[in-house]
C-alpha cells in the first residue's frame, strides 16, 4: 500500500535558547493530574481551510510520569471555525512507530460526559479522566474523529516521529494497524496528555524553540533534551516539551508560533501540575530577520517571563543560550548580544537558578562554537550527543518542590 504523508511541514526552525541552572518539583504529593506529554500548538495547517473531514488521525505521543488515569487536551487555536470531535480516543501503543494498540487498551474519551465536542476557534477543551494504566517512558495513540469541515487545523509543525491517518471515517476505537495506512510527520489538534496516580508530584516545563523541539535528533527515538532529562529525573514528574522550532521572544513567526510572552499562559502556566519552568529562548530574537541586537530588549522579556510564572507560584530555571559560530547569520555584533544576554542569565536574581547549556556544549578551543561532537552540522542546532549533554547539564535537585 502507498504510503502518504499529510501537512509535513518544513520547518527545521532557527532558534533556541540554552541555560544552566536547577529547577524544583518534587516535595508534596499531589492527587490532581501531572501533565505526562505536551506539544505546544504552532499555527493553522496551510491550505486547510475545510479541516479534516470524515478524517480518523492517530497521534503516537511519548510519555514521561506514568499514572493510573488519564485524560487528553485538544487545541483548535488556529481554527477560524469551530471543530468537531465526534469521537477521541487513548490507547497504549503496541510499539514503538506502530497505530497498533495494546489489546485491551482502547478507551473513548468522554468531554463533560459527552462523546462528542465541539471546540470553538481559538480555543481548547480537556476530556474527561479514563482509567488506564499509562506507563512511564512509553508511547500512547491519541486519535481524533472530525466528520464535518473545519479549519484551519491546529497542529505542531515538527514532531520529530510518525503519527498515522485514514480519510475513511470513524476508525478512532480501531485497534489495529491496518486502520490508519498514511502517515504523517506533525500532531494534530492533541496539545496534551494528564495522567493522574499515587505518588506524582508534578511537571517540569520547558519552552523554547528548536532546540527544545528537537530539531535534528534521531527519527523516533525521542532523543529531544527534555526527553533525555525525563529519562534521568524521578518518575514522579513529568516533563513537558513547549518548544516551537524558531520561535521568538518578541515577535511572532508564522509557522514558527506567536512569540513566547503570547503563549505562555498556555503553554506553560496553564499545564497540568506545572511547578517548575525552564526559559530557553533568544537566539532567533538574535540570529532571525529582523535581528534584534539590543540585548536589553531580550532581557526585558525574560524578565516578564519570570515574572508572571512566579506569580503563578512557579520555580523559574533560566537557560543561557548555546553557541552558534558558524551559523549563516552569524557576526561578532550578534555574538556581543548574546553574551550580554547569557551574563544576565548567570547573575540576575530574576530567576531561581540558571542552567548553563552554553557552558556544557562550547568549544573549549574555540567558545562561540559548539563541540564538534555535539553539533548536529549547522553549527546552531545539537546533535543527539549534544543533548544528552543539555540534559545532563541541569541540576536534578532544583526539579524538586520543597
Amino acid at each position: 500500500m502507498r504510503v502518504k504523508y499529510l501537512a509535513i511541514a518544513g520547518i527545521l526552525a532557527l532558534g533556541l535558547v540554552p541555560g544552566a541552572a536547577t529547577a524544583q518539583v518534587e516535595g508534596t504529593a499531589t492527587s490532581g493530574w501531572v501533565g505526562t506529554w505536551a506539544a505546544a500548538p504552532a499555527a493553522g495547517v496551510a491550505g486547510t481551510d475545510n479541516g479534516y473531514p470524515n478524517f480518523s488521525i492517530r497521534n503516537i505521543v511519548h510519555t514521561s510520569a506514568g499514572g493510573r488515569e488519564v485524560r487528553v487536551r485538544l487545541s483548535n487555536a488556529f481554527g477560524r471555525t469551530p471543530v468537531l470531535f465526534g469521537r477521541v480516543t487513548v490507547a497504549v501503543a503496541a510499539g514503538p512507530d506502530t497505530p497498533q494498540a495494546v489489546p485491551g487498551t482502547m478507551r473513548t474519551l468522554t468531554f463533560g460526559g459527552d462523546r462528542e465536542v465541539t471546540v470553538p476557534p481559538g480555543a481548547d477543551v480537556v476530556s474527561d479522566g479514563a482509567a488506564l494504566t499509562v506507563p512511564r517512558d512509553g508511547d500512547l495513540l491519541v486519535t481524533t474523529y472530525t466528520p464535518e469541515p473545519s479549519g484551519p487545523v491546529t497542529y505542531h509543525p515538527l514532531a520529530m516521529q510518525n503519527s498515522y491517518f485514514t480519510r475513511n471515517g470513524d476508525k478512532a476505537a480501531d485497534e489495529s494497524a491496518a486502520a490508519f495506512p498514511e502517515k504523517t510527520a506533525v500532531w494534530h489538534y492533541v496539545s496534551g496528555v494528564d495522567v493522574r496516580g499515587a505518588g506524582l508530584r508534578g511537571s517540569v516545563v520547558a519552552i523554547g524553540d528548536s532546540i527544545t523541539d528537537g530539531a535534528y535528533s534521531t527519527w523516533g527515538a525521542n532523543l529531544r533534551w527534555p526527553d533525555q532529562l525525563a529519562d534521568k529525573i524521578s518518575a514522579r514528574l513529568g516533563v513537558l516539551n513547549a518548544g516551537i522550532s524558531g520561535n521568538r521572544l518578541l515577535l511572532d513567526g508564522g509557522n514558527y508560533g506567536v512569540n513566547a510572552l503570547a503563549r505562555l499562559d498556555r503553554d506553560v502556566l496553564n499545564q497540568s501540575g506545572v511547578r517548575t519552568a525552564i526559559v530557553f529562548e533568544g537566539i532567533n530574537d538574535i540570529q532571525q530577520t529582523p535581528h534584534q541586537a539590543d540585548p536589553n530588549k531580550i532581557i526585558s522579556a525574560l524578565k516578564q517571563i519570570a515574572t508572571r510564572a512566579h506569580d503563578r507560584g512557579l520555580r523559574v530555571l533560566g537557560a543561557t543560550i548555546t553557541p552558534w559560530k558558524g551559523w549563516g547569520s552569524y557576526t561578532p555584533q550578534l555574538e556581543e548580544t548574546r553574551q550580554a544576554v547569557n551574563r544576565f542569565i548567570r547573575t540576575s536574581r530574576i530567576f531561581d537558578g540558571h542552567i548553563d547549556f552554553d557552558a556544557a556544549i562550547r568549544d573549549p578551543a574555540d567558545p562561540q562554537r559548539m563541540k564538534p561532537e555535539y553539533d548536529s552540522g549547522d553549527h546552531l542546532h545539537p546533535g543527539d550527543k549534544g543533548f544528552t549533554a543539555m540534559a545532563d547539564a541541569v541540576p536534578l535537585h532544583r526539579l524538586r518542590h520543597e
